[in-house]
């Protein structure tokens, strides 16, 4: 299997670099639409990132903090609305693709970058991802740009510029989310497999540069020690490092999700490309696409066997999958490339307008079959908690966890909000981390959570009175349902975590009705 052949005329480059951004500027208009169009609120993580984004700081309990800043510049610009909390994602998108579009015209043509932007742009987990703000966007094109980045000062002769700006990307994409961290072995090992880059790790420059991505990084690990690494400590707590196992069902489920996250046909491409991966492997090209495919794939997919991994752990394997693909298929078997994006996005359409074609094949949405369920009825949840908030406007609102806290400090923008963590237990979110009650003695407490009693909380308040609950339906089979209470006087935590009271979250309930304000 062979290459497509270099071609890289002026006319011909900014010909399928206008196409390019033709596509990607209506498929993102698209998304935008479809977003309006499905009628959802922010997912849990957005609302979430948006709380960051009003408190900048250099890290968070779960992240490091470039997404918040991202948001923090969309919303200065242009409010806290749900587009332009989504915006970063949205338009870090098609900047990959056009970075994809440098990479691939370099590795190989101007056709197969075309190719590689348009196959990134259509891919299932970009059309997924581009609905929601998340933290992969950035680190995608981090990974891209310091791919691109390394190239350059790989194959110059001397000079600084390219190793600063592959420093500066690292830098960037480790402050976007720790999986950069794995784009480091493998710019190490294409390194010792080539002369020049043998010869360039004699030369300061690149350790300058790994240098200038640990002072970029340098604020979030001084965040975390202060914060006693919570931000590490929560990373190993979901991979479950220290306690491995044997799950193979774990190891059947992440590759299945590569397969559908790139499309059914891009999928059987990429895998049919790995097989050959010795052949391939003999040029220059393939053998840096498959450094940076191969290493994290592997590396990840253990980690699904002996433990558990997520379907997006892996995703930086698609920014080299996208340039390989094209690459190596383009010349033979176009026709295979054209109908897998069109099966992406023929797939991606019936995704985004899966509501509208239940109700035309009068098939009801349920919790079963809606995928936007999670992202349904928190903004008229939290209308219905407002009332309750605006009688009592000197109360700290508390939230049972952070799915709740996180809608409700959005939608209601509360005076004063704190998380419940009696016994100094050591946090498991954000709210935990950064909000504290111990200095609020005497202060009435606004509690909103999933069960009717509070069974146990009575010695850590002078009163407590159930004021009501909030019901939304959002399905015939779901709804979402809170109950509130003011907490009168609150006297402090109890000194033992042991005698912290338990409150286990409430099942969800069915109901038809409309939005419920109820009082006793």
């Amino acid at each position: 299997m062979t290459a497509a052949p270099h071609s890289s005329g002026p006319l011909q480059r900014s010909h399928y670099a206008a196409l390019l951004a033709v596509i990607a500027t209506v498929l993102t208009a698209y998304r935008i639409l479809v977003i309006g169009h499905l009628g959802i609120d922010l997912y849990v993580d957005e609302a979430y990132y948006w709380g960051w984004s009003k408190a900048l700081d250099w890290g968070y309990f779960s992240k490091p903090p470039l997404i918040a800043a991202l948001i923090a510049a969309s919303t200065a610009l242009f409010g806290d609305g749900l587009l332009a909390i989504k915006l970063p994602s949205l338009l870090l998108y098609p900047a990959t693709a056009a970075a994809l579009f440098v990479l691939g015209e370099r590795l190989h043509s101007v056709r197969a970058g075309f190719w590689a932007g348009l196959i990134f742009m259509t891919m299932p987990l970009v059309s997924a991802l581009g609905l929601f703000v998340s933290t992969d966007a950035p680190l995608l094109l981090c990974w891209a740009l310091a791919l691109i980045a390394l190239l350059k000062a790989v194959d110059a002769e001397q000079g600084w510029g390219a190793w600063l700006a592959w420093g500066a990307a690292v830098g960037v994409g480790l402050m976007a989310k720790y999986t950069m961290a794995a784009f480091l072995p493998s710019a190490l090992l294409l390194m010792l497999l080539e002369p020049a880059g043998r010869r360039w790790l004699r030369r300061p420059q690149p350790w300058i540069a790994l240098l200038l991505a640990l002072a970029i990084f340098s604020p979030n690990l001084y965040w975390n020690w202060v914060h006693h690494f919570p931000t590490f400590r929560h990373t190993a707590e979901i991979t479950e490092v220290g306690h491995r196992g044997w799950h193979p069902g774990e190891l059947g489920e992440f590759i299945g999700a590569q397969w559908l996250s790139l499309g059914p046909l891009m999928g059987i491409l990429l895998a049919w490309a790995l097989a050959r991966s010795r052949r391939i492997g003999q040029d220059r090209a393939g053998r840096v696409l498959l450094i940076f495919i191969l290493p994290l794939l592997t590396l990840v997919s253990l980690q699904a066997l002996t433990g558990r991994a997520n379907g997006n752990w892996a995703a930086p394997i698609f920014v080299a999958a996208c340039v390989l693909i094209p690459a190596y298929f383009l010349a033979e078997r176009r026709r295979w490339l054209v109908a897998g994006v069109a099966l992406n996005l023929v797939g991606s359409l019936f995704v985004y307008h899966w509501p509208d074609v239940a109700r035309l094949a009068d098939i009801p949405l349920t919790a079963k079959t809606d995928p936007y369920k999670r992202a349904r009825g928190w903004t008229r949840l939290a209308d219905g908690v407002a009332p309750y908030l605006t009688a009592h406007p000197d109360a700290i609102l508390v939230g049972e966890d952070r799915e709740i806290t996180a809608h409700l400090v959005y939608r209601l923008h509360p005076r004063d909000y704190a998380a419940w963590n009696p016994g100094g237990r050591p946090p498991i979110d954000h709210y935990q981390l950064v909000t504290h009650l111990d200095d609020q003695l005497g202060r009435d407490i606004l509690y909103v959570g999933n069960v009717p009693e509070l069974p146990g909380m009575e010695p850590y308040y002078a009163a407590i009175e159930p004021l009501g609950k909030v019901v939304v339906p959002v399905h015939t089979d779901f709804r979402r349902t809170v109950y509130v209470f003011l907490l009168k006087g609150f006297k402090g935590y109890k000194p033992s975590a042991a005698s912290a009271p338990t409150i286990a979250p409430a099942p969800t309930a069915e109901s038809s009705t409309p939005p419920v304000v109820s009082r006793p």
